[in-house]
């Protein structure tokens, strides 16, 4: 039964839109539900007090009628308090009026099926979303938490989201981990399970799992009037039900006044992992422009170990067999913008052996590594931030597929391999092979074939044809053997192979999504993230240039119509 002071609200709302810059509320439901413009002329900053305290704080469009989408707050650890809403900036808002609780979410319907919803990919709700953080696994679940404005669709009032899986592929998503605080907004980090209790977190039956991220504090203007600048620091957050609910670290920032001694900006992003041989926990975080080590024996006290230079944001450090191969590792050093670099790792210092390689080019930044994967498992799997736009849409921003890496030697060295994991064919439907079939043939094979979601793999056999395309249903991606260059819709972008041809066979494994074309070639030494038409409602296939049938043909070609994620 509905309280007298909600019916009374609601009453209010039907008689008068007046505007205003508070509301008074009730809480009885387990969400909060705003109107949300994509205007920017409708910005505002809204708090909402519970018992006299702010207990969030964010930035929103909030429209004074018809809202373009709506965005909803958990509020159910507050059933039973009085709440206040009230604008801090801009003009009085009747769109406060707007604002109701409820405990379902009826906007919610068609959720994943938006026009142009990534089917084979993880996205958020609502919202924007950018870099992954804490990639970790544990008890049966992957847990992905990233960088989140669940109150629109650009970048801004950053916390950690959380999605979980059990196979790699479909996601729940759960309760924000990880708000804004006093200290700041919740910019990236990684996640550990801290088994042997070092930092004295655990308080259950459950391995406690601990967040290391960046706590970014951006003053208001009267603040920096008052002196005060932006600060980059380190904090901690621990769980004891599996990442279901975060407790902040009374001691934050565990790592600070960096800036002012480095009179540096940067100093954010902290990878870190547990080192065996040297029995430490290890801290790889962005400075300067490079990567600063740290070590600890609790999580919360930290020494400074080394920096070594030419890395850009999100760093990891890790260890990989080199072509399999368990007795001959070598550790890879990477950051945000896909460049690393091979060489050896003690535990405090990180010596380079190899020159900056990328593995990949486009739409792709700041990928994460999971960690705590099984040992029987073995794989070192990642996941990258699709930096592909939804324009007019509820969500922003996109996951990209999960890949796993390895070390492979090549004619150029040993490099970096990125390859889709073999659960993507858990996703298959429909499947088509061929084999030893020239271009127009193949075109006759797959005239049928009209599915906006397809995973294809195939073998490209080069006589003396200058190069080959595909045409994705308005999207054309040619490669010429001329320039070693893959040229998407005419031009448009150019993309350099980074390899000589090793002969005249090339491999390619393409996924197909909605907004997105994610190519890998020759078994993953060279990847490219690219953008699809969103006008694209035609999803043909077509292999050429036809001039040339004579000289190129598909030795193999296996073409996998795919079931969405979110059936």
């Amino acid at each position: 039964m509905k309280s007298y002071l909600s019916i009374l609200l609601c009453t209010c709302f039907v008689l008068t839109t007046t505007a205003q810059n508070s509301i008074d509320l009730y809480l009885e439901n387990n969400f909060l539900n705003f109107p949300v413009s994509f205007e920017e002329d409708d910005d505002t900053r809204l708090e909402v007090v519970i018992d006299g305290e702010v207990i969030r704080e964010f930035d929103i469009f909030l429209p004074d009628s018809d809202p373009d989408f709506w965005v909803f707050l958990d509020i159910s650890a507050f059933k039973g308090k009085k709440a206040a809403l009230r604008t801090l900036t801009g003009e009085e808002k009747k769109g406060l009026k707007l604002v109701y609780q409820s405990d379902n979410r009826k906007y919610l319907e068609n959720v994943y099926q938006e026009e142009h919803r990534p089917q084979l990919h993880f996205s958020t709700m609502r919202g924007w979303i950018n870099d992954p953080n804490g990639l970790i696994y544990y008890d049966g679940e992957y847990h992905l938490f990233y960088q989140h404005n669940p109150y629109g669709t650009g970048w801004g009032n950053m916390h950690w989201g959380h999605a979980v899986s059990k196979d790699l592929l479909h996601w729940e998503q759960l309760e924000e981990a990880l708000y804004p605080d006093e200290v700041g907004v919740a910019f990236s980090g990684s996640c550990v399970i801290d088994y042997e209790n070092t930092s004295g977190f655990k308080t259950g039956d459950k391995d406690v799992m601990v967040a290391i991220y960046t706590s970014s504090f951006f003053p208001s203007d009267k603040e920096m009037e008052q002196g005060m600048e932006y600060r980059e620091r380190t904090s901690l957050a621990f769980s004891n039900d599996r990442g279901r609910t975060w407790t902040k670290y009374e001691g934050n920032p565990i790592i600070s006044n960096r800036q002012e001694y480095l009179k540096s900006g940067n100093n954010r992003d902290p990878n870190v992992f547990w080192h065996e041989p040297t029995q430490r926990w290890v801290m790889a975080i962005f400075e300067r422009i490079g990567i600063t080590i740290f070590t600890s024996e609790n999580l919360k006290d930290w020494k400074e170990e080394s920096h070594f230079e030419m890395f850009w944001e999100c760093p990891e450090l890790f260890e990989l067999p080199v072509d399999g191969d368990p007795k001959n590792t070598k550790w890879v050093a990477y950051g945000a913008g896909g460049y690393y670099a091979l060489g050896s790792f003690d535990g405090k210092e990180f010596d380079m052996e190899s020159g900056l390689h990328t593995y990949y080019v486009g739409e792709q930044f700041a990928s994460q590594l999971f960690e705590n994967i099984p040992e029987t498992d073995g794989r070192q799997i990642q996941i990258g931030w699709g930096v592909i736009e939804t324009p007019e849409m509820p969500f922003n921003m996109m996951m990209l597929f999960p890949t796993e890496l390895t070390l492979r030697t090549t004619n150029d060295g040993i490099r970096l391999f990125n390859e889709p994991i073999e659960e993507i064919q858990n996703l298959h439907k429909n499947s088509y092979s061929f084999k030893n079939i020239t271009f127009p043939e193949a075109n006759e094979k797959v005239k049928d074939i009209n599915s906006e979601l397809l995973h294809i793999k195939c073998e490209v056999e080069l006589t003396s044809a200058i190069g080959h395309g595909f045409n994705f249903g308005g999207d054309e991606l040619f490669y010429t053997i001329r320039t070693n260059d893959f040229i998407l819709n005419d031009e448009e972008k150019v993309y350099r192979y980074n390899s000589e041809l090793g002969s005249n066979i090339m491999k390619y494994e393409i996924i197909l999504d909605r907004t997105s074309i994610e190519v890998f070639i020759d078994d993953g030494r060279f990847t490219m993230i690219l953008p699809r038409n969103k006008e694209t409602k035609d999803y043909f296939l077509e292999f050429g240039p036809l001039e040339d049938d004579d000289f190129v043909k598909f030795r193999h070609l296996e073409i996998h119509e795919m079931k969405s994620i979110w059936e």
